[in-house]
This record gives structure tokens, sequence and C-alpha cells, in this order.
């Protein structure tokens, strides 16, 4: 199997999206934050001394979603018509989930993985005098839909 990003004569290509239909398109992504009962009850009371992290790390992703052309050589700059990112707590792990939605040629999956890793290196970086072994793990899709491949999602 060649990828999509591979011409005709082995040099990288940025895909040809003119001829694809204009779709709705979907994408969902997450990224884990492991870090220690300290830090966390900080993040969960907003105790920080560079302010609420969570809201920071919010505007970060949405910001940065609307970048990912700029920052990943080969996609597609697309009108983005909604990024959301979400938090939610499981014990010591943080649960950063990041959704794009578009009208366009080519997909949003790039868009919600960016939001999500640059919402969850946000965390890190406001959390980080806390404790310096926050981890990062798990950037990944969840689910996708939209386009001639249709719905995707994790198992």
């Amino acid at each position: 199997m060649k990828s999509s990003h591979v011409g005709r004569d082995g040099s990288i290509a940025m895909v040809d999206v003119s001829r694809k239909p204009v779709s709705s398109r979907v994408a969902r992504a997450e990224a884990l934050v492991r870090m220690s009962p300290a830090a966390q009850r900080a993040l969960r009371s907003a105790t920080l001394s560079k302010g609420d992290a969570l809201v920071a790390a919010q505007l970060a992703g949405i910001m940065a979603a609307k970048q990912t052309a700029s920052l990943i050589p080969l996609t597609h700059p697309l009108p983005l018509s909604c990024v959301d990112v979400r938090f939610d707590w499981h014990e010591d792990l943080l649960r950063v989930e990041a959704e794009a939605r578009t009208t366009a040629q080519t997909g949003v999956e790039m868009e919600a993985m960016v939001a999500a890793a640059i919402a969850a290196l946000t965390i890190y970086d406001m959390s980080k005098s806390l404790d310096k072994g926050i981890a990062i793990e798990g950037i990944r899709l969840l689910r996708k839909s939209g386009g001639k491949s249709g719905l995707w999602v994790r198992k």
C-alpha cells in the first residue's frame, strides 16, 4: 500500500483534492495527560500561578487547529466551521478531547489531533512547576465522518 502523500516518481506530494466533492466532515481526537495528585489538585481548583490552565489549554487547542496547515507541511488549509476542546478527569489522568468540523474536500483529522496535542502541551507548560514528570500519552483519532470513506470509529 502506498501513502497518499507519495507521488508517482516517489517524491512527496500534497494530495490533489480538486476533483473530490465538498462534504460535511467531522473528526474527534484525544490526548491523555497523566500527572501527580498535587498537579491535579491545582488544575482542578484553578490555583496555578499562571492562571486557569484549562481555559488557556482550550484556547490554545482551538488556535492550533486553525494553524494546522502551517504546522504540518502537506495538509490543506481548511475553513473550519467549529473546533471544540473539552476535558474529563479519570483519577490521575486528564483526558483532552478535541472535535473539528468543516465542509470541504478533505477531512479534519489532523486539525482535531493538533488541537488535542497542543491543549495537552499547554497543560504541561502551565503545570510543570508542580510536576516535571507529567506525561502526555495516546494522541489519537477517535472518530471521523464524511467524505468518500465515510464513518470511521476507533474500536
